[in-house]
């Protein structure tokens, strides 16, 4: 992530806008030649004006902030590409689907890279009784295990010194995600 808004990224919002160095200039109360300082890396918006510069690029000042234009090329939403960020500092889970700009306590967080793994499922009625091989101790636990499907998430989550285990509803399962404190996220397909 980067310090501070980069030139670069002001002017592709400002032309996914379709809009002139001088309409935005004109909106912000600047001239158009700060406008193109900005763009050129000779300058940088001041901190007071940013809110209302995001505003006027219809985008997020985080977005502002990534460094990079960011779409999302997943028009269809498909539930079974759903990327977890994980906060190293308080364990927040976060979910997407399709390209994300994600931060929390500060800090940018990566999507994770999911460990393809087996895990021991039980089928029971209509659910899956899942059973984790993971030490539940303080240090290193299993902190969430997810079931994913084309059209949904059913996520639960697991703390220490509990049974690694949790029932899914089956209907539609094609992916269960679990997160271990230690190594990292995993996958099974179903």
């Amino acid at each position: 992530m980067n310090q501070y808004v980069t030139g670069q990224v002001i002017k592709e919002y400002r032309e996914k806008q379709k809009m002139t160095q001088q309409e935005l200039a004109d909106k912000l109360n600047i001239s158009a030649k700060t406008i193109s300082k900005w763009e050129t890396g000779n300058g940088f918006p001041d901190v007071s004006i940013l809110e209302e510069l995001a505003s006027n690029l219809e985008v997020s000042i985080t977005e502002l902030f990534a460094g990079e234009v960011i779409e999302n090329r997943n028009v269809h939403s498909n539930m079974l590409l759903t990327g977890f960020y994980i906060c190293p500092i308080c364990g927040n889970i976060i979910t997407a689907v399709g390209e994300a700009f994600v931060s929390c306590h500060g800090v940018s967080l990566i999507k994770e890279d999911a460990i393809e793994a087996d895990v021991e499922k039980e089928l029971i009625e209509d659910e899956y009784y899942i059973t984790l091989d993971s030490p539940m101790t303080k240090k290193d636990y299993i902190s969430f295990v997810c079931g994913v499907s084309s059209d949904g998430l059913e996520m639960k989550k697991l703390y220490p010194e509990q049974e690694p285990c949790v029932r899914l509803k089956r209907s539609g399962l094609k992916k269960i995600y679990f997160y271990s404190k230690r190594n990292g996220l995993f996958v099974s397909k179903i």
